[in-house]
């Protein structure tokens, strides 16, 4: 009993042990879920096709709406990002696996109907994205999943604020704030 609690401690440390002639192995490196079974519509990872967001301050990493919208003032605590990676429909990824040009039309009809967008980084990293500032996002007054929908299946890069919270990682997207008094 004592091995197996020992096998089982270090495999999800990543260590390699040898424990009654059977090898344990743990890797907690994420791999893009088929990998070859469609590319992406436009764009690589070292030429990625577009730029969605705009790039946000370590100073001040939240909009002044999701300052005042946040309990006590306090947002929880985010980053400056710029990550490359390929514009998803969460829902379809974490299901059955599809990303990349073969699913590009699929991709936009669940975004366009409320499905959660996502970004699928080089090394299998999944970032969920969202609009950055909080009231205009609630109230329908933000852009972003139309340029989404139109960039889906393409490699970008994001830039905005990372929040991760019991490992559920997002990045909250600025500049997409629609016209004032416009549809």
């Amino acid at each position: 009993m004592k091995r197996n609690k020992m096998a089982l401690a270090t495999k999800m440390l990543g260590i390699t042990v040898l424990v009654g002639g059977v090898s344990f192995a743990a890797v907690n490196v994420p791999d893009v879920l088929f990998p070859d079974w469609s590319g992406p519509t436009a764009g690589s990872y070292d030429e990625p096709a577009s730029e969605l967001g705009k790039k946000v301050s370590a100073r001040r990493p939240w909009s002044v709406e999701t300052m005042a919208a946040a309990v006590d003032g306090k947002p929880l605590d985010a980053k400056p990002v710029s990550v490359v990676g390929e514009i998803i429909d969460l829902s379809c990824y974490l299901q059955v696996g599809k990303h990349g040009d073969k699913h590009r039309g699929c991709g936009q009809k669940c975004v366009a109907n409320g499905q959660p967008v996502g970004l699928l980084a080089k090394d299998g990293s999944v970032y969920m994205l969202i609009d950055e500032e909080h009231n205009s996002r609630r109230d329908g007054l933000t852009t972003f999943r139309k340029a989404a929908i139109e960039h889906m299946a393409h490699i970008v890069t994001v830039n905005g604020s990372l929040s991760e919270v019991h490992g559920q990682k997002a990045i909250f997207v600025q500049g997409f704030l629609k016209p004032a008094g416009g549809n």
